[in-house]
């Protein structure tokens, strides 16, 4: 059974999107005095030529390049995120989405070396495109892995922290105590300890991504699962689709209020309020009054 006390996934909320920025904005500072001064360093050894100012230049615009990408990084791993079992589908897209990240990281790279060398009263030659790109593309493909890996990595910490559900399956010996069709609960990994929720204990059901959070006493866990998978295999006289991406137990619905737009907002008995969408409004309401 859980307590009261606050979980550690709950302490790291208030903290989440501090450690987050914080940690790309300090690795964006690593690199580029690092490799500044690496720069540096070769340039007087091989007695170059180049004034020091520039290889500040080249290292801080391609740092701030990629900081400024790391949204859209994020953004493409949550809309084709990655899996033991669908890697090679993703792979392709990934891929191509690299090729993508690398012209945006190029094209600002080039117009923060532009304002630096003009700012000197100079001009900046990226000379070739084809072969200039194709050696920035070897860079920034290792680049875009490392960030999807740390990505992916940092989200299956959270899941551990948060809870991870799964649905109980099939007995390796004998028949199963209960349907594996309908279940009637779910079992939740979390931080090394395993316990049960049932279903009716479910408030609602939200799709995100490739996964589905459960909430379950005003605390969320992630279901491997599409929003459609899970609602096949959930007691339809108890759950019901409101939304494109919600689905609530009608037993944790305290009130239906219309909107003049057609929706609705449902207000639910722990206070929340999840949204209904006009598609869904007249099957809800049919579904309320026979229950």
């Amino acid at each position: 059974m859980e307590t009261s006390a606050k979980t550690p996934w709950e302490r790291y909320q208030p903290w989440r999107r501090w450690v987050e920025i914080g940690f790309w904005v300090s690795i964006t500072l690593f690199n580029a005095v690092a490799n500044s001064v690496t720069v540096l360093m070769d340039m007087r050894a091989l007695d170059t030529g180049f004034a020091a100012w520039e290889p500040l230049a080249w290292e801080w615009s391609s740092s701030l390049a990629w900081l400024a990408l790391v949204p859209l990084v994020v953004w493409t791993t949550r809309r084709f995120p990655f899996h033991w079992d669908t890697w090679h589908r993703q792979l392709p897209r990934h891929l191509l989405a690299s090729v993508v990240v690398s012209l945006l990281h190029v094209l600002g790279m080039i117009l923060l070396r532009e304002i630096a060398y003009a700012s000197q009263g100079q001009g900046y030659d990226f000379g070739p495109w084809a072969s200039g790109f194709g050696y920035e593309y070897l860079k920034d493909v290792r680049t875009y892995a490392a960030m999807v890996t740390v990505i992916e990595l940092y989200r299956l910490v959270l899941r551990r922290m948060q809870g991870e559900a799964s649905m109980l399956g099939a007995p390796d010996e004998g028949p199963p105590v209960e349907s594996v069709d309908r279940p009637e609960r779910f079992l939740v990994r979390k931080l090394g300890r395993e316990f049960l929720v049932a279903a009716d204990d479910i408030e609602w059901l939200q799709a995100s991504g490739n996964y589905v959070n459960l909430r379950v006493r005003g605390r969320d866990y992630p279901l491997r699962s599409t929003i459609s998978g899970i609602q096949a295999r959930l007691d339809p006289s108890r759950f019901v689709r409101v939304h494109r991406s919600w689905i609530v137990n009608l037993d944790q619905v305290e009130s239906i209020e219309p909107l003049e737009s057609g929706e609705a907002r449902l207000r639910m008995r722990a206070g929340e309020v999840v949204p209904c969408s006009r598609r869904y409004r007249e099957g809800l309401r049919a579904l309320a009054q026979h229950s």
